[in-house]
């Protein structure tokens, strides 16, 4: 792993570390790390070179949750801590750099009482094998700490993405409602639930002592790895790197190193460029930053489009979307990717940036092929501009896939309709899961405009479907259940804009 030695920083000096090495913090230590491999997984790290083996390996692609922990940083406005829950199996090693490690093992360090989270799984038998267990309480943890009185809705959420096989998930519910009683009136941070010495002020000034004045970059034989601090100085490595990874939360190009054994040479990873993290609402648009995590700019787009509150909280899970974001799900550019269907109807438009400058494109025209965008060597995503909601235009967005929670779609349309009393004036929609791309569905598009929104056009228009998609089959659905069902969902949409169908997939059960 390299070099490794623990320490507190010389706040008195403020002399910052050498760029090549990584530091953050854990169990109240500042870590420091040389020499390491760019693509060692905070799994890998816990597990066989610290002897953590409280976080464990399931499926090492970030969906059951067994390896969770927790990440805090400072947050946006610098005067508390941000707490999230994320997968360590496919999060890179140099991306903790600034920021505090949380593990299971620091809830309760040996010789200690339980946490309170860890004593109300014990008294409600939320554990069985034990195996899921320190995911699960990990969750729970980034649970009692970010909400004072979660709903059972919010309960479910948070637990999305950790699975079980021998409880069922009833006993682990109950303790999520049972571990605010058990909290302590010591004076301990990490054992207080929300709103108890929310500023945390002794871990925000930690935190403000590993701020970077420059990048962090280090290299071995067979690999690099870049964190630059601006955009400037992204351009210019991609410039020199034409042929680089793009690390944004890892979510996807983790899946590369665990799974397909992918050797990267290069990394560039984009979490410290401070451009990239704007989040503003501007008088005519929403401008997210492309490494915005998919967490944040779900609650800003949500506000805006509250008909796409359903997809985003089923998107991936809550370990997924506090590391993913939301440039590196429209650059990965899978044809099941869940945010494009829905931004491509609301008219979102990327900036693109590079060395030789900046270029805006309509994501509807982004996709060239399969898993193939319109990026040139060099050239990056900066911002998604998604326009703000005109007063009469309707947007909603369904998913349809074989589990509710943590599961990638069959099907994924979304819908944008103006009407002029009966009468369609404008509509827009956009499919995943369809087609070698995520693309609009013009020919179905060009059978609805200026005609009246009835059933009867609805009918014809759902006919030119197949003129727009030739679905393949596949292990989530064959090709006419997809055809089938999207023409099913445009019909769905319909009756919802008129009021016939007022219920979603969290009326049923959730």
């Amino acid at each position: 792993m390299g070099r490794l030695t623990t320490h507190i920083p010389d706040t008195a000096s403020g002399q910052p570390a050498a760029d090549t090495a990584i530091r953050f913090v854990l169990d109240g230590e500042v870590v420091e790390l040389e020499n390491v491999e760019p693509t060692r997984t905070v799994l890998q790290f816990l597990r066989e070179d610290l002897g953590r083996t409280g976080t464990k390996e399931g499926c090492a692609e970030g969906d059951c949750g067994a390896c969770t922990v927790v990440l805090a940083e400072v947050n946006r406005d610098g005067d508390d801590l941000a707490l999230r829950a994320i997968n360590s199996c496919i999060q890179f090693l140099p991306t903790l750099d600034g920021k505090e490690l949380i593990t299971v093992e620091s809830l309760s360090p040996a010789g200690s009482e339980l946490h309170p989270v860890q004593q109300a799984m014990v008294e409600q038998h939320g554990s069985q094998c034990g195996f899921c267990t320190p995911g699960f309480v990990m969750s729970l943890f980034a649970l009692y700490k970010t909400s004072a009185r979660p709903t059972r809705r919010e309960i479910d959420d948070a637990l999305a993405g950790n699975l079980c096989r021998c409880t069922g998930y009833r006993p682990i519910i109950a303790a999520a409602q049972a571990m605010y009683k058990e909290a302590p009136t010591a004076d301990d941070w990490l054992r207080q639930p929300f709103g108890k010495q929310d500023k945390a002020s002794g871990r925000v000034k930690r935190l403000q002592t590993l701020a970077r004045d420059n990048g962090l970059r280090f290299a071995n034989a067979a690999s690099a790895f870049f964190a630059p601090k601006n955009v400037a100085e992204l351009a210019a490595i991609l410039a020199d790197y034409p042929d680089a990874t793009l690390l944004a939360g890892g979510t996807d190009v983790g899946l590369w190193v665990t799974k397909q054994q992918r050797e990267l040479a290069t990394i560039v990873y984009t979490g410290r460029v401070s451009e990239l993290q704007r989040l503003e609402v501007s008088k005519t648009h929403i401008e997210i930053g492309a490494a915005v995590t998919i967490t944040d700019a779900m609650h800003v787009i949500v506000e805006h489009y509250p008909g796409l509150d359903e997809l985003f909280r089923r998107f991936a899970s809550p370990p997924i979307r506090n590391a993913a974001t939301l440039g590196g799900n429209i650059a990965h550019g899978s044809p099941v990717g869940d945010s494009m269907p829905a931004l491509m109807v609301a008219g979102a438009v990327l900036v693109l940036k590079s060395a030789a400058g900046r270029r805006d494109v309509s994501l509807d025209d982004f996709y060239i092929d399969y898993m193939v965008n319109d990026l040139q060597p060099g050239e990056f995503i900066a911002e998604i501009h998604i326009p703000l909601p005109v007063a009469g235009v309707e947007l909603r967005c369904y998913k349809l896939s074989k589990r509710f929670d943590q599961d990638i779609s069959a099907v994924c349309a979304a819908y944008s309709l103006e009407l002029d009393n009966d009468r369609v004036t404008s509509i827009r929609i956009a499919c995943g899961g369809m087609a070698a791309t995520v693309k609009r569905a013009k020919h179905c598009e060009a059978a609805l405009n200026g005609q009246r929104w009835d059933e009867a056009t609805i009918l014809r228009a759902a006919t030119d479907l197949a003129k727009d998609f030739e679905p393949l089959s596949d292990m989530r659905a064959s090709a006419e259940y997809r055809l089938r069902a999207c023409r099913n969902l445009l019909r769905r949409f319909y009756l919802e804009s008129r009021g016939e169908l007022a219920g979603t997939v969290y009326t049923y059960g959730r």
